[in-house]
């Protein structure tokens, strides 16, 4: 399975030279755990939830007062859309990261979330077991 078939093709984005709270305004209103930060329209980072709350107990300074660039976790690490999600999910792992922004070149196209493979779980397994047929029945043939 391709992250393409898993990703959201919704990405909010929020520019670098905003604020903090900016950043949880979008967050707020799309019901979304984090924003893709662009610098003049291209993706540079990504603030998650967690970014959030570090940044402002660390600064004790309101969320207006922090510039996304100090919360913003970059240099910004994607996959293609073409990358099985097996790849990816072991990348958020290595990574230790639940949101990973998915880009063609340098176009940002989607997000994959832990959530989208979770939820895509029965799918993916059910894939898993189509694999393993397929290749039981290649063995059988004894090739």
């Amino acid at each position: 399975m391709l992250v393409r078939e898993l990703m959201t093709t919704d990405v909010e984005t929020v520019e670098r030279d905003r604020s903090l709270r900016d950043a949880v305004a979008v967050m707020l209103k799309h019901g979304i755990g984090s924003v893709v930060v662009t610098s003049d329209g291209d993706p540079t980072g990504i603030v998650t939830e967690n970014d959030v709350l570090q940044a402002g107990y660390a600064s004790g300074r309101p969320l207006d007062a922090i510039p996304i660039s100090k919360a913003m976790s970059h240099p910004l690490r994607t996959v293609s859309p073409t990358t099985t999600v097996r790849k990816a999910a072991k990348k958020m792992g290595d990574d230790d990261s639940k949101k990973l922004p998915v880009a063609d070149g340098m176009e940002l196209v989607g997000i994959l979330t832990l959530t989208d493979i979770v939820n895509s779980q029965a799918d993916i397994l059910r894939e898993v077991r189509h694999l393993d047929n397929r290749r039981e029945a290649w063995d059988d043939d004894g090739v």
